[in-house]
This record gives C-alpha cells, structure tokens and sequence, in this order.
C-alpha cells in the first residue's frame, strides 16, 4: 500500500525557512513524480511544486518560485521541499502526493496541476507569522 508521510511544518516568523519532509513508501519511487501542495483557509488547494523523480525535471509555481527548492533523496525515497524567506501568504497546510509519471506523456507542469495526482498524505501545518 502506498503511503506518504510529512513532517518538518510549524511555527515559523515571516523571512524565516522550513524544511518539509515527505517520506515515501509501497511503490517504485523512480517511477513517479511527487509533489507539495498547499491548501490554506477558505482557499483551493494549489501545486506548489512537483518532481519527476526519475526524469529530474521540476516545476514551481510562480508564487514560490526562487524561494522553495524541491529535491528527492533516491537511496532514502524521500522528497524534500526548502522554504527560504517565508511570507505571511505562505501559511497553509502542505500536502505530499504522488502519481505515476510518464515524462513522454504527461510534463511535470501538469503532474502538479490539471492532471493531479492519485496518492495523498494527510498534511502538515505551515503558519508563517508577520
């Protein structure tokens, strides 16, 4: 079974960086993109950025781009997501999910957006504060 566990959200002042966790298990990382999402409140869930793990292309909406860094640590199956110089905006709960990518078919942009993603983990809690 498929699982995706995050860590690493708090408490943080505005300017301030996070280090997101999502730790992977239940099916061949290499195969998948993996990407962060973010829901704050009253608000729709957006792609913050996603990662094909075996192509290594990457995406970032333009809210968090420069800011954010995604890697994945293969040996691990962990995905990472940096948050450097935090705005107040930024607070949300952020979401780890999964799918199979096929990088002839489908690009990163996608996997983060229309096309969406079929495996989700529960969530951790971002509050930036001013």
């Amino acid at each position: 079974e498929a699982q995706l566990v995050e860590s690493g959200g708090g408490l943080v002042q505005a300017g301030g960086s996070l280090r997101l966790s999502c730790a992977t298990s239940g099916f061949t990382f290499d195969d998948y993109a993996i990407g962060w999402f973010r829901q704050a409140p009253g608000k729709e869930r957006e792609g913050v950025s996603c990662i094909s793990i075996g192509e290594g292309s990457t995406y970032y909406d333009a809210s968090v781009k420069g800011r954010f860094t995604i890697s994945g640590d293969n040996a691990k199956k962990v995905v990472y997501l940096q948050m450097n110089s935090l705005k107040p905006e930024d607070t949300a709960v952020y979401y780890c999910a999964a799918r199979r990518h096929v990088p002839a078919l489908v690009t990163i942009e996608s996997m983060c957006g229309d096309y969406g993603m079929d495996r989700w983990g529960k969530g951790t809690l971002v509050t930036v504060s001013s």
